[in-house]
C-alpha cells in the first residue's frame, strides 16, 4: 500500500531556536532531502513561530517552494477563540495548507472545556467550508479520547476532524490504543512520536518525556495497523527528543492503565542525552541542535521500519537519506 510521509517542524525546533539561518525552507528543503512528501508547520504564537515572520511574503515564498517541489503542506495553531481561528484559517489559505491543527486553551472543569471548545468551533466551520480548510483538533494533553470525539460529533461538520498524536493521551493517564479506538472515525492525521514515562523522583513530578522513534515504550506498530486498517494514508513523523511533560493535575489513571507497565513504563536513569533530555539549559545550543540532528535520523529510521513491516511502501522508502 502507498503511504505518504510528512515532518512536523517540531521535529527540529532546537535547529529553529539556535542555528543560523534555518527558517522554513530550510527546514522543507531538509525535509524533501530525507523522502518526505510534506511539511508540517507550527505557527503556534504571535510571530507564526516556524515561520518567522507574519509577512504575506514569507507565506508566499514558502508556498511557492512546496509547490515546486510537489510537497503538501499542514500548518498549526492552538486555541479555539472565533476570531483567533478565522484569522488562522486565512493565513492557512494563502499559504495553501490543506488543514490547520489547533487544540483547546480553554481551562476549567473538563465539561465546561468541551462545550466551549464547541461552541468556538462550530461558529468558523462555514468559513473553513468556504476556504477548503479542514480544522483538526488534537488530543494535545487536555482531553481523553472519548471527550474529544463527542466535541467533534457536537459540532458535526465534513470539516471538523481530529489529528491523534501517539503520545499525548499519557498525560491524562488514557491508554493510547484506547484513545485511538474513541477517535478512529474521525481521524484526519496523526503525529507519529515515542514516549517514556520518568518517576516522579526521577523527574521532580511523573513526567512523559520524548525519546526518538524506537526508543520508547509507546505501541507504535499496533497504533499504526489500526489507522492503516481505517484508511490512513498520510503519517507526519514527529522527532519529540528533549520533550517532557507532566501528568495532567487532577487526572486519574484510566481503565488498562498500570503505572511502569506496558506504554507507561518507566525509564531507569541515569539519561543517556541521546536518548532523554529533562534539562535543556546544562547543554549549549549547539549539542542540542547536534544531538536535535542525531535523534532525528535514528529516529526517522524508526519510523520508516514500522511503516515497512506494516506493507506500507511510498517514495519515502526509496530516496536516500543525505
Amino acid at each position: 500500500m502507498i503511504v505518504e510521509t510528512t515532518i512536523h517542524s517540531f521535529s527540529l525546533w532546537h535547529h529553529f531556536a539556535h542555528k543560523p539561518d534555518f527558517d522554513a525552507i530550510a527546514f522543507a528543503e531538509l525535509a524533501r532531502s530525507m523522502g518526505f512528501q510534506g511539511i508540517s508547520l507550527s505557527l503556534n504564537n504571535e510571530n507564526y513561530r516556524h515561520l518567522g515572520g507574519r509577512e504575506s511574503e514569507r507565506m508566499d515564498r514558502l508556498r511557492a517552494y512546496l509547490t515546486t517541489h510537489g510537497m503538501s503542506l499542514e500548518v498549526d495553531t492552538s486555541g479555539t477563540a472565533p476570531a483567533h481561528m478565522s484569522e488562522m484559517l486565512n493565513v492557512a489559505h494563502r499559504m495553501g495548507a490543506t488543514s490547520l491543527r489547533t487544540y483547546t486553551r480553554h481551562g476549567g472543569a473538563v465539561g465546561k472545556m468541551m462545550q466551549n471548545t464547541s461552541d468556538d468551533l462550530a461558529a468558523v466551520m462555514q468559513e473553513a467550508a468556504d476556504l477548503g480548510v479542514i480544522i483538526v483538533l488534537e488530543n494535545h494533553e487536555d482531553f481523553t479520547g472519548p471527550e474529544l470525539a463527542k466535541i467533534v460529533e457536537q459540532v458535526s461538520h465534513p470539516n471538523l476532524k481530529i489529528l491523534y498524536d501517539y503520545g499525548n493521551s499519557q498525560m491524562v493517564l488514557e491508554d493510547p490504543i484506547a484513545a485511538l479506538d474513541a477517535v478512529l472515525p474521525h481521524v484526519y492525521s496523526v503525529h507519529f512520536k515515542d514516549h517514556v514515562m520518568i518517576r516522579a523522583e526521577d523527574a521532580g513530578q511523573l513526567t512523559v518525556a520524548g525519546v526518538p522513534v524506537g526508543d520508547g515504550f509507546l505501541p507504535l506498530t499496533e497504533l499504526t495497523r489500526r489507522l492503516l486498517d481505517q484508511g490512513l494514508r498520510r503519517f507526519t513523523y514527529e522527532n519529540v527528543w528533549a520533550y517532557s511533560a507532566p501528568i495532567q493535575e487532577g487526572r486519574k489513571a484510566l481503565n488498562g492503565v498500570n503505572l511502569g507497565e506496558g506504554a507507561f513504563a518507566y525509564l531507569d536513569p541515569p539519561f543517556s542525552p541521546a536518548h532523554a533530555i529533562l534539562q535543556q539549559s546544562v547543554f549549549s545550543p549547539q549539542m542540542l541542535v547536534d544531538l536535535e540532528l542525531q535523534a532525528l535520523h535514528r529516529g526517522h529510521e524508526g519510523f520508516r521500519r514500522v511503516l515497512r513491516k506494516l506493507g506500507a511502501s511510498g517514495d519515502w522508502d526509496i530516496r536516500e537519506i543525505y
